[in-house]
This record gives C-alpha cells, structure tokens and sequence, in this order.
C-alpha cells in the first residue's frame, strides 16, 4: 500500500533551501502523526512528492490502516493533495492498458474521462501516444464512456520515473499551508467558541505552532468543554509537536472590572485585559503574536475604533485571520474541520458584560476606568494559571474519570452511549453484546436528564478523551451512573 502527496504549491516555488527545510519538516511530521503500532509505517521525500507506504506483510488490516493513514495526510499542514497509487514495472503499451483497465473501467461506464501521462527518465515513446492508447482502450472496455479532455467526470493520472509506472487513485484534497513548526510560534485566546476555534486552526495550517491560552468565566464546565475542542484541534492538526494549554481563572479581573469601571466600556476594558495578561503567556511561551477570532463589527468591542483602543493595550503583535468574515463563513469552516458542534454548545461569557456597550471608545476615558482597577491582581492570576500539556490533558482526564465516575455498578443494566457524530458511527460502527445508543456529545447533557436513571451508562468515543470529559461533566452534574466505555 503505498500514498504519494504533493507539497503546497506555496512551498514548491520556494528558495531550494527553503523548500528542502520545508520538504525536510513535512517529512518528520507525517513519520510522527503516522506512526503505528501495528503496521510499519514508511515516509520518504522525493523532492516534488512525499511517498507514504506501508509492508504488505505488517498491514494486517488494509482497509483500516488506509484510511487511518488518508486520515492523517488529509489532516497534516502542507500537502496540497493526495492520492494512493498502485505500482509497477513499466511494460509495453498492452501491458500497461490492461493494467489500467482492471482497476477503471468498471468506473467509467456512462461517464467522461481524460488519461494524463507525466514522465521523468528517457523513454523511446511520447506521453500523448500513451494517454491516447490508454484512452483508446478504456473506450472499449467501458462502451458508454467518453473521452473529455476539459471537465472530465474523471481524470486517470499515470506518472512514470524512469522504468516504474504509478497509477494514481482518486485525488484527496490536503490543507495547503506549511508544516508545523516553519512559521514562528503564536498564543492564540481560546474561548472555545466558532471564532476562536477557526482562528486558532488558520494558523495552525499556516505552520504556526499554536499554543492555547483560555481566560475561564464560567468555572470548570467551560474550561473542561474549552479543553476539549483545544484537545481535539491539537490531536487533529498538530499532534507532531507539543503544544501548551494556559488556563487563567479571569472570575477575579472580571469581578474588579464589575465593581469599578463605566458599564459603556466594561467589553473593552475586558478585552483590554485579556490581552494584557496573554502577552504575559506569550513571553512565557516565547511566542512572537497573539491570535484571536475577531471578526470586524460582530459586536460591539470589534468596531474598528475599540479594535484599535484594544490593542493599544500591549505592545504584542495581535493578529486576526477572520477579521473580515462573516458568521456563517465562519461556522462553516467550524463544520467542515470538525469543531461546529463542540463550538455551539459553549455559552459566549464574554458578551454579559456591558448592557448598553459603546462602539466607539476614547481611550482618555477607557484609561481613567482602567486607574481604578487592581493591575497587581492580574499579575496575580496569571502566576496562578495553570500550564498544561496537551498529554497532561488526556492523562488528567483519564485519573480523574478513573477516580470520580469509573465505578460501574454491577447490579444495574448497563449501556453503551456513542457520543460521536453521525459520520463516524456510519464509517465505523460500534460493535459490542451491550445495548448500544446513540447521543452526539453536545446533546449529552439535555439528553441525559431523561434517560433511566436505574440503569448504569458506558460512555463511548473514537480516541476516549472526549467520552472521559463529558464524563466528568456529567459527574459534576450529580449524576453517579455513568462511566468510560473502554
């Protein structure tokens, strides 16, 4: 089994030293995301591919391991497209006709096709003479196909390097970009919401490493639900490094600003103070930007006026990918990368702050409320926050399932709720003698109340993480009769 992906275009029309850093990186990054424990995973950079394979003698699940490894190409900064390929010797026009046809035809029947050849090497034959023999034989073998050589339903791509021919597969789509870590390191405010969320995935694409930092209103509920979609983005994006998550407990600063600013600018002064306290993070982590979800006019501290009377906080640089998208552009992108339904579960604590907010703060008066406040508190909250690892964050969450809600009462009926979404569960359904029912995670806690309270429920999801925090949240909720489904 054997993948080929192609570098972002942005990469390949780089200095040859950059592209070979990049192509370099790329490389490491694919070989840490795709290791596995049960197959011999290799990665190997040719210059203007990457080449994923795996032993036929350890791949003892092809089907499973192809699409874990689809998975992680797809999910990996840098790789402008992918596709698996069979391959061969390179034999003689029937030859490689016939070959092509046993894995095509049977697909092109009432459809349109183009064959394209690229070679490297000397050959004694031109790629048109062979797109063409190809094609000509595909015609026969599929009577209700034709031949279109702009907008076909389909493009059968054949490459051959010298006497080997590769047949490409269907093309998959990859994230563009640049690999982690080629861009400098930012700290993006995570609040767990659609903004945050997609902001902090751009720059993870971009080849960012991006650290979190959360700003908790809401006690531990939000910051276990914040964990999660920060958890998830690091797991999907950016496992091949480290990554921090910074939690401040902000309850205090918000309560000082409550206590002594104007109510007109109490968003402002607020926003001014998260970005005060992220520089802090940003020092600590030694990171070169702040990054946050705003987008121009969504409300009423991104006026372009507060904007800049935010900023003028901190001489950090404070950059913003979705200034100029609307919502739904937003929440699509939320949908398509996997955060959407964790992202509108969680309240925005933000927005409760100002009741008849100004959208055009002068910064005379905003810093005449701020000389009221306690600037030493702030120092304060930030020693005190908390500095996790995103494998400090599965492993907590895995002692503290294990301590607060494993214990499964034996003398109850027990079943299983699978908290993934619709897709997963039809990709890989669970098998098991339990009972099985299924509650998507965002509707597990108003789901939840109406369930039998006599019987014991098992909690089930892919990676184990999310299952173990909506576990804890429910146990924090009062409910005793739920656990981990391992």
């Amino acid at each position: 089994m054997k993948f080929v992906a192609r570098l972002h275009a942005e990469i390949t029309i780089k200095s040859r030293s950059v592209r070979k850093r990049h192509g370099k990186v790329l490389t490491n990054n694919l070989r840490k995301v795709l290791a596995r424990d049960d197959a011999d995973v290799y990665v190997k950079w040719l210059w203007d591919r990457i080449e994923v394979s795996v032993t036929p003698e350890s791949a003892t699940d092809a089907n499973a391991i192809g699409k874990a490894i689809a998975e992680g190409v797809s999910c990996t900064p840098g790789i402008s497209w992918f596709a698996e390929v069979q391959e061969r010797t390179l034999g003689d026009f029937d030859d490689v006709a016939n070959w092509v046809g046993e894995h095509w035809a049977k697909s092109l029947q009432d459809k349109s096709f183009a064959v394209r050849v690229k070679r490297k090497g000397h050959h004694e034959f031109k790629s048109q003479q062979l797109e063409r023999y190809v094609g000509g034989y595909l015609l026969k073998a599929a009577p209700n196909s034709r031949v279109q050589l702009k907008d076909a339903d389909t493009e059968i791509n054949l490459q051959i390097t010298d006497q080997t021919i590769y047949l490409l597969g269907d093309r998959q789509e990859g994230l563009g970009g640049f690999p982690i870590p080629t861009q400098e390191t930012v700290v993006s405010l995570m609040s767990g919401g659609f903004d945050s969320s997609v902001a902090s995935f751009e720059f993870m694409r971009r080849g960012a490493r991006t650290h979190f930092c959360f700003f908790n209103l809401g006690g531990d509920a939000h910051e276990v639900a914040v964990r999660q979609i920060s958890h998830y983005l690091w797991q999907r994006y950016s496992s091949s490094h480290p990554i921090k998550f910074v939690s401040v407990d902000f309850a205090p600063v918000v309560e000082d600003i409550l206590s002594h600013c104007d109510n007109g600018v109490m968003g402002v002064v607020l926003k001014r103070q998260m970005l005060r306290a992220a520089s802090h993070v940003a020092r600590f982590l030694k990171a070169q930007a702040l990054v946050t979800g705003e987008a121009i006019g969504q409300v009423s501290s991104q006026t372009l006026s507060n904007l800049r009377v935010i900023d003028s906080a901190t001489d950090a640089l404070v950059l913003r990918p979705l200034i100029t998208k609307d919502k739904q552009e937003i929440v699509d992108v939320a949908k398509r990368i996997g955060t959407e339904a964790l992202a509108k579960s969680i309240p925005e604590y933000c927005g409760v702050i100002s009741i008849k907010p100004t959208v055009r703060a002068l910064p005379d008066e905003v810093e005449a409320e701020e000389a009221k406040l306690d600037m030493d508190l702030l120092k304060q909250v930030v020693r005190n926050a908390d500095v996790l690892s995103m494998q400090d964050i599965a492993e907590q969450a895995e002692q503290q399932t294990t301590v607060a809600v494993d214990q499964v009462n034996e003398s109850k009926p027990q079943t299983i709720i699978d908290i993934r979404n619709r897709d997963e569960i039809e990709e890989m359904p669970l098998r098991s003698e339990l009972p099985v029912m299924e509650i998507p995670f965002f509707k597990l806690q108003s789901e939840f109340v109406k369930l039998d309270a006599n019987q014991h429920y098992l909690l089930y999801c892919a990676q184990g993480v999310m299952s173990k925090m909506q576990a804890l949240l429910l146990h924090e909720a009062g409910y005793s009769n739920v656990s981990v489904y391992q």
